[in-house]
This record gives structure tokens, sequence and C-alpha cells, in this order.
């Protein structure tokens, strides 16, 4: 692993949020700024608290604290994902909801490789 970028998490991570942000875009002007500004910041932090993490990957409990952190932002996301299913109907929320439910099952599984195999 030579960097980040081969990380599967990060990769879906990212391509998460770059889906999240135009889906935002689509959201009621007002709600743009509001809510869709929340969401894409908490969608973009999934992907960059795990490129930090692994920047300190020689400090496994850095890298792990980071992981976790990552797996908040991905909660917070999924959160702010459900509400706007309630209040919009957009048909691709309820898809969005479940690719991060699958995200966090692969980063969860990864955060426990890491406590378990990581060598410092």
């Amino acid at each position: 692993m030579k960097s980040y970028k081969d990380l599967e998490v990060y990769n879906i991570a990212f391509e998460l949020a770059i889906k999240v942000h135009n889906i935002t875009l689509e959201l009621p002007k007002y709600e743009v700024y509001e809510q869709g500004s929340q969401l894409r910041r908490s969608s973009k932090s999934i992907k960059d608290n795990i490129a930090e993490g692994y920047g300190r990957r020689k400090y496994k409990a850095d890298f792990i604290k980071f992981l976790i952190y990552g797996h908040a932002s991905l909660l917070e996301c999924k959160s702010q994902l459900e509400m706007i299913e309630e209040l919009y109907d957009i048909k691709e929320i309820s898809v969005l909801i479940k690719e991060y439910d699958v995200l966090g099952a692969k980063l969860y599984t990864f955060i426990s490789y890491v406590e378990n195999n990581w060598k410092s």
C-alpha cells in the first residue's frame, strides 16, 4: 500500500462524497446552504479523515483514531441524508443511505483489521 488512494474505503468514500455534492445542489435554494452544506461537509470529512489517518499510520493509535472520526462523520452524513429523505422527494437519497451502510460496514471491518493486524 503506497497511498491512502489504495484503500478501498477511501475510494468508496470519495465517490460517495461526489454523489452527495451533486445531489445536494438539487435541493431547494435555501437548503443548498443549510442542510446541503452540512451534508457536503460531513460526506467529505469521511474521506479526509481516512486520508489523514493513513498519513499517521506509523502511529497505530492515531490511525485508528482518525478512522473512528471518519466513521463518526459517516454516521452524521447518514443522519443528514435521512432528514433530507423525510423532507424532500429525491429518489437517489435512499440509494445513498444504503451505500453509506455498506461503506460503514467496510470501514468498521477496516478499523478492526488495523486494531488487530497493523504493525506500527
